[in-house]
């Protein structure tokens, strides 16, 4: 009986075709309830023929196919010229009504069958993308593993290369880390990128996480721009490291962003800092802060200011994310 039941609900939800002995069982036991519903109203008005098998062809092409809806067609009309509920017998005008009611049921099977091809082609191409997505998914993550081994090798490589050049080292160190950390961030959300607020905590927690005050609505951000984002933390953070905000006791940052359209603005502002003097000649991580954005449209402007270091940076969030 469980068995049973489970092919119906198959058939029903169009996951299976049901068998021809349940869909003829089906199609009988909806031909007895019109049948049943046509003597209800039969007592009240005897010259309803053919209404009620209406939506007995309905539901018995609807579970079966066109095929069974055919079969039913056929004999519920049968039904409702042979069948009487009262004293009226065949006539002209009840063989008229039938062939009105086999063209509305020949229109009605058509309609059925041809939402029943549509959605038998949906579930196929849902499956076939679900099968794709599976594959992208173990692709990525086999991608993701390599791309991690090799980071691993070129962290190596560059530390036996560079081994005796401790102040090339120490420049390039950091950065691979952050590269490293970014990805493991991106790849643990869906490897659909990752929340600014996620990635700003990453690179600034080891700092103190009472250093710093960060303003903005969630926010996910595609994984070549939240890579990007996070080498310009990284810098920066490591600026403030050095010589801005967290280098003095009482130091604060404070990281606000907003959202215009697809264009995303990200103010940095450090206060209680030392005193900035003379501004030395523009560095690698100066360079890397003042191009960086230009792939995603966008622009850097860094302030030496009395209270500290203040930078905005401007870019366009591209469509996928």
């Amino acid at each position: 009986m469980g068995k049973l039941i489970d092919e119906f609900r198959k058939g029903w939800q169009g996951v299976a075709p049901p068998s021809l002995g349940l869909s003829i069982a089906f199609a009988i036991a909806c031909l007895l309830v019109a049948t049943l519903a046509r003597w209800a109203l039969a007592q009240v008005r005897p010259d309803v023929y053919f209404t009620p098998y209406f939506p007995a062809v309905f539901f018995a092409a609807a579970f079966g196919g066109f095929r069974i809806g055919i079969v039913t067609a056929l004999v519920g009309g049968v039904l409702g010229v042979v069948v009487n509920f009262g004293d009226a017998f065949a006539d002209r005008a009840r063989f008229a009504l039938l062939t009105l009611y086999w063209v509305v049921c020949a229109l009605t099977i058509w309609g059925v069958e041809h939402y029943r091809s549509l959605l038998i082609e949906q579930r196929r191409i849902s499956k076939r993308l679900i099968e794709e997505e599976d594959y992208r998914k173990l692709l990525v993550d086999e991608l993701q593993h390599r791309l991690k081994n090799k980071l691993s090798t070129v962290h190596a490589v560059l530390h036996q290369v560079l081994h005796d050049q401790p102040q090339v080292w120490d420049r390039i160190d950091p950065r691979l880390r952050s590269l490293a950390t970014t990805d493991d961030l991106i790849s643990r959300i869906d490897k659909g990128g990752c929340d600014i607020r996620d990635l700003l905590i990453a690179e600034l927690g080891p700092y103190g996480h009472v250093r710093f005050t960060l303003n903005g609505e969630r926010l996910y951000l595609p994984p070549k721009l939240a890579v990007t984002l996070s080498l310009m933390f990284h810098e920066l953070a490591t600026n403030a490291g050095k010589y801005g905000a967290f280098s003095a006791p009482r130091g604060l940052l404070q990281v606000s962003w907003t959202v215009d359209g697809d264009r995303l603005i990200v103010t940095w502002d450090e206060t209680e800092g030392p005193s900035i003097g003379e501004v030395s000649a523009p560095g690698f991580g100066t360079k890397l802060l003042k191009s960086a954005l230009s792939a995603f449209d966008g622009k850097t402007e860094i302030s030496y200011l009395a209270t500290g270091l203040h930078c905005i940076m401007q870019c366009r969030i591209p469509p996928n994310g």
